[in-house]
């Protein structure tokens, strides 16, 4: 069984360009209808493409199977989804933790989220300074919720 356990939170400054060990593009597509089902998505990374399918359990952990697709039907279903998101993802090594930055593209811009996977829900977790707010289970910032409703058409939180 496929189980992702993480900690999605809000960024305060761009201390976490100093630990960059890797850059993608990722631009992400979504035949879902609502946030409270399995979220299902078509995902175009560089040369490669993947379908995932994911839904919430409980706390901050998640059911994820992800599968290689060919590229040509990735792109074919892409085109024909209108629910989109673009994002450069950036790899840290932070105290031996992996840490993921997505910078939001598009009607996104300018939403930064900081991503962590730990092994349990018990984990300890020290927080790097550039971290802020923790959003981890606030539905309105997931991927799909901001491929149906942009960052740049919301008011304050």
């Amino acid at each position: 069984m496929a189980l992702e356990i993480e900690r999605r939170f809000l960024i305060k400054n761009d201390n976490w360009k100093e630990f960059i060990n890797k850059k993608i593009y990722i631009e992400q597509g979504y035949f879902s209808k609502s946030i409270d089902d399995w979220i299902i998505r078509v995902r175009l990374i560089g040369k490669n493409s993947k379908i995932t399918l994911k839904k919430h359990i409980k706390g901050f952990t998640n059911f994820e199977f992800e599968y290689s697709i060919p590229r040509t039907d990735a792109e074919i279903i892409m085109s024909n989804l209108s629910k989109k998101i673009k994002k450069d993802r950036f790899f840290l090594e932070i105290e031996k933790k992996s840490w993921i930055i997505d910078c939001f593209k598009e009607n996104n811009y300018p939403l930064e989220i900081a991503e962590v996977e730990l092994s349990n829900e018990k984990e300890d977790l020290v927080l790097p300074s550039f971290i802020s707010k923790e959003i981890t289970g606030l539905t309105h910032y997931s991927n799909f919720s901001l491929a149906n409703n942009p960052f740049s058409q919301r008011k304050e939180d």
